[in-house]
Order: structure tokens, then sequence, then C-alpha cells
């Protein structure tokens, strides 16, 4: 929470694939104004350790919980994901009404690997391609031909219902991001929501990791799950610049959609 009295605009943010409970971008965003719940959904606590599925209605129970603290200002919040954390993001766009902000970092619009369970809803996921998968002359995993192309009509089923939208959404997109064609999810997400809904950043040179000015580029990492490190790409000054320029705008956005609270600027 930030300082003061509040009330304050509310945001929920997500990490992808690492799992776990990660607070950094949560701080940060609150020293900015906003209320912020940084949200674990799998190997954490009591949570599954894998994730098998994306079931929406714990992600909307966390919405509600969010609107109903004191010192948040409802009636809509914000939602911030990055990688698997973009693509539940884009998902409770969809679905959930509370939801009017939502910033997409390199994520997808296809549900991947797990389903999206909803109530009586199903959609079902675009399996990972795990034999294309590529060792770098480093010995770390690239992992950009392991996602299958969605626009194959086979898959039109595990499309994200990006129509229902009725927010706004703001895409962050690293053109170097070697996980998978982060630019291409975002283009077909654009294509199929409703007129002037969203937007795209798109930096040349920029990686999969793009997060808030002064984080070191990550280019090779460790993840839970994966029997190498993976390759995330991005070039140091381009993802640097993309990392100082996308965090500015990605505030605005966030006040310009929920309102403006911030007593206190870093």
């Amino acid at each position: 929470l930030p300082a003061g009295p509040g009330p304050f605009p509310g945001v929920i943010d997500l990490f992808g694939g690492a799992g776990g409970l990660i607070e950094f971008r949560a701080g940060l965003l609150a020293s900015r104004g906003f209320a912020v719940l940084a949200l674990a959904y799998f190997a954490y606590d009591d949570l599954p350790k894998v994730l098998a599925k994306l079931d929406l209605e714990y992600f909307e129970e966390a919405a509600d919980l969010l609107l109903k603290h004191p010192k948040v200002r409802g009636p809509g919040l914000g939602v911030v994901g990055v990688s698997k954390g973009g693509e539940t993001a884009l998902a409770m766009a969809s679905f959930l009404p509370q939801v009017v902000a939502t910033v997409w970092i390199n994520g997808t619009s296809f549900l991947h690997g797990n389903p999206l369970v909803y109530k009586d809803l199903v959609i079902p996921p675009i399996p990972y391609c795990l034999e294309r998968v590529l060792l770098t002359e480093m010995g770390a995993l690239d992992n950009s031909g392991v996602f299958a192309d969605p626009r194959d009509p086979s898959y039109r089923t595990s499309a994200i219902p990006v129509e229902k939208i009725r927010g706004k959404v703001l895409f962050v997109v690293g053109e170097d991001d070697r996980s998978f064609n982060s630019k291409l999810f975002a283009e077909l997400a654009l294509a199929r929501m409703p007129p002037e809904s969203g937007r795209i950043l798109s930096y040349p040179g920029a990686g999969h990791l793009i997060e808030p000015p002064g984080s070191p580029l990550c280019g090779i990492s460790s993840i839970r799950g994966t029997p190498r490190p993976v390759a995330w790409g991005g070039q140091p000054q381009p993802h640097a610049r993309a990392q100082e320029h996308s965090w500015q705008e990605i505030v605005q956005f966030l006040e310009q959609q929920l309102g403006s609270a911030a007593p206190m600027k870093l």
C-alpha cells in the first residue's frame, strides 16, 4: 500500500512460469500511488506445485478481495502480467468486468500448455512442441520454436476471447524475445479487440523479461521446472531503454485508466 489514507487505485501484479511470489514490481507500483496485490498462482504456500490449469475463479476471487479492501478505490482495477502472467491478465480482461486496465508484457493471446477453466467453460490449450527446443552456444534452452503458429486454423478454439474486452489493454513487446513471437500474439489480439481498446509498444532489441528501469538485463536464467537455463533474449542498451520508456508508459496508462492517487514518487 502507498503511504496515506487512500483510497488508491487497485492493481493485481502477475509473473509467469517461475511461479512463487514475486513482489518487487508491486512495491514499485505502490510507491507510485497504487494499491497492489502481488498474486502467486502456483508453486507457493498451499497452491499447486505445478500449473496444471488456469482456474479463472481463483483470479476473480483475488479481484473481489482487492476491491473490498478499505484503501482500494473501485469500481474497476488494473492487472499487470508478464509472460504466462500476460496470458492470464488478458483472460481476466476478457471475462472479468472488474478488470478495466490491463498491461500485457511479452505474453500470448492463446492458451498454451494448460487449459483455462471458468465455471462451465473450458478453453483447450495449444500443446507445447517440446521436440523443437534448441540449445544456444552457451547451453541454454531456446524455446522460440516450442510455440506452434497460432494462426493455424486448428488452434482457433485456444484463442483467448479478447473480443469481449471492455476495458483498455497496453501491449508491451520485446522484438528480441527468445521465448516466443510476442509481437505476433499482440497483433493477433489487437485485430480481434473492440476498436480503440488497445495499443502496442514494440521495442527492437528488447528481450522477454522487460522489467522496471534499473533492473539488469536478464538474458539467460534458471527457471523452475526446466533442466537447463532458459534464453530470454535482449541486447543491453536497447533493452535498458525499453525498460525505462515502458515503465513510464505503464504508470501513465494505469493512472489514466484508474485515476491518479500518488502521494509520493520515486
